[in-house]
């Protein structure tokens, strides 16, 4: 079994995760996956664990979300008929006892892992940060076919699933801050909790540290890449690396107040 990697400084209270950056299957998932490659990049989130790794803390899952979704709650996680995954039909056939234990067991560990790490953050510093890195397609009429609105589907979003009404203040600074950055001469567009407010991974954190977790889910939509052939646009993602270091900045100093 593949194992997560998490690299964790206790010192610094803040953590930035990729969960849905892994492409890799077990051989008993592989055996029973049906869909193609392409199809399952384009459902993930990839390049998002270079943008985790800007930053000293992070934690990165190696599986597939077609292996098993880590943000999603333990009896939804594993995709078994097409509507639990945008209409498509992943499986071969339904997954056996095999299959089910094995996903079962990387879904817990992570979140065993994690609360131990989470734990000792959580009794080192008076408050502390996980910024949960995603990103979502717009473009699912086809390759050069014409792009989602993009009134409806902004180039950042930033999820708030289920936190304290106390963290919305610093929400609030988070995103002035990130409308502050400079993306090629213009503000990037940069909304809360437009259509991705988050999911379970977010809302687990809350849970389980209501004093002092503040969880953020930040979706940032496929503009560096072509979401059909997995191309990266160089310009666009090394622009976002900038404003991952931009957030990376503000998060860091706004901690220690």
């Amino acid at each position: 079994m593949l194992h997560t990697i998490f690299q964790i400084d206790y010192s610094i209270p803040i953590i930035f995760t990729a969960i849905h950056s892994g492409h890799q299957l077990s051989d008993i998932c592989s055996k029973n996956m049906k869909l193609p490659e392409y199809l399952r990049l384009m459902e993930e989130d990839p390049y998002t664990d270079i943008f985790a790794k800007i930053h000293d803390n992070y934690i990165i899952p190696p599986y597939s979300r077609f292996e098993v979704d880590l943000n999603r709650s333990r009896t939804s996680a594993l995709y078994r008929k097409p509507e639990d995954c945008w209409g498509l039909d992943s499986r071969t056939k339904e997954p056996n006892e095999e299959q089910i234990n094995f996903a079962y067991k990387i879904y817990d560990d992570f979140y065993s892992e994690t609360k131990k790490h989470l734990d000792i953050l959580s009794k080192k510093h008076k408050k502390f940060i996980v910024l949960d890195l995603h990103s979502y397609n717009h473009n699912r009429l086809g390759n050069g076919k014409e792009f989602d609105d993009p009134e409806k589907n902004p180039e950042i979003i930033i999820g708030t699933n289920n936190m304290p009404a106390k963290w919305k203040p610093f929400i609030k600074d988070f995103h002035n801050h990130i409308l502050s950055f400079d993306y090629f001469g213009r503000q990037i567009d940069a909304r809360i909790d437009v259509k991705f407010p988050g999911g379970n991974f977010s809302r687990w954190i809350h849970n389980n540290y209501p004093e002092n977790g503040i969880a953020i889910a930040l979706e940032y939509k496929k503009i560096f890449m072509n979401e059909w052939t997995n191309e990266l646009y160089e310009k666009e993602f090394l622009q976002l690396q900038k404003l991952t270091e931009f957030m990376r900045t503000f998060l860091l100093e706004t901690i220690k107040k």
